[in-house]
């Protein structure tokens, strides 16, 4: 891994090690982050096209529905009157299904249930499919949850509070992308584990969230191991990449550790923690 690549034995050594590992990070990134930007403009795109369509939609289902309640019998005029409920609530469900599309473009299906409607949402990493969870919506008399699968640490009522009754679209794509990040944090948690349990000392310990991750590993210089430890702080919880990193290494180590250390801090914030090592 980019941690065992060649041994640094002389000061000018260690710093051009740091050089390189510090220019892989940047390219990574910088790779990464071009190929996010080009999946988000294809699938702003696509979600523009299936939102043009759904306003259609509504519009014409407006239309149908003061139709209905100004023509009179012999399809005379009639003083214009309330939509019924039935004839409401038939225009949210319209509705609801032309938003299917849209939803399935983003990792998310739904389907029409007696009461309401059941979307599922399925998360990924890394081109990885990993868990589906699932919520049904109750649309009248106001939109409500009647029963979902959501991790109980998610933030799903602050969410709702937010988003919920004003922009059902905007409450999916946040719950998916809280979602979509708690998995791909332990995903990465689990394969850091899996992959390195020989430099890795000890358990990985992290909360039920995985916002928060410490563990200890081995780094060998000149045939002698030293213990680092590192801590990943991810206070962005519609993010996979931790936004505050600390490794440390033991004081009896030698004072050119230090340079390392930093290194693999800067790999950790760049990198999915299994692509570090």
């Amino acid at each position: 891994g980019k941690m065992e690549e060649g041994k640094v034995d002389s000061a000018d050594g260690l710093f051009a090690h740091l050089f390189c590992l510090e220019a892989q990070a940047q390219e990574a990134a910088v790779k990464q982050e071009e190929a996010e930007r080009q999946e988000e403009k294809v699938a702003r795109l696509r979600a523009r096209v299936q939102e043009l369509r759904l306003q259609r939609d509504e519009l014409q289902a407006k239309v149908d529905l003061q139709q209905k309640g100004q023509l009179g019998e012999g399809g005379a005029l009639a003083a214009p009157a309330q939509p019924s409920a039935q004839a409401v609530l038939e225009w949210k469900i319209k509705s609801l299904k032309a938003m299917l599309e849209i939803f399935y473009l983003t990792g998310l299906s739904a389907k029409l249930t007696k009461h309401g409607v059941c979307f599922s949402i399925s998360t990924a990493y890394e081109g990885t499919y990993l868990d589906s969870y699932h919520l049904e919506l109750l649309p009248k008399p106001a939109v409500q949850i009647q029963q979902h699968s959501i991790p109980s640490f998610i933030p799903l009522e602050q969410i709702s509070s937010r988003y919920l009754q004003t922009d059902i679209r905007q409450f999916l794509a946040v719950l998916a992308a809280h979602l979509n990040a708690y998995v791909g944090r332990r995903y990465q948690a689990e394969q850091l584990q899996e992959l390195f349990s020989e430099q890795i000392e000890g358990t990985l310990q992290r909360n039920s969230l995985c916002n928060l991750l410490v563990f200890r590993y081995k780094v060998t210089r000149q045939g002698q191991s030293f213990p680092f430890q590192a801590r990943l702080l991810y206070r962005d919880l519609c993010c996979s990449l931790p936004t505050e990193v600390m490794v440390s290494c033991t004081s009896e180590a030698p004072a050119a550790l230090a340079e390392v250390a930093a290194a693999h801090s800067a790999l950790f914030r760049h990198l999915a923690l299994h692509r570090a090592f």
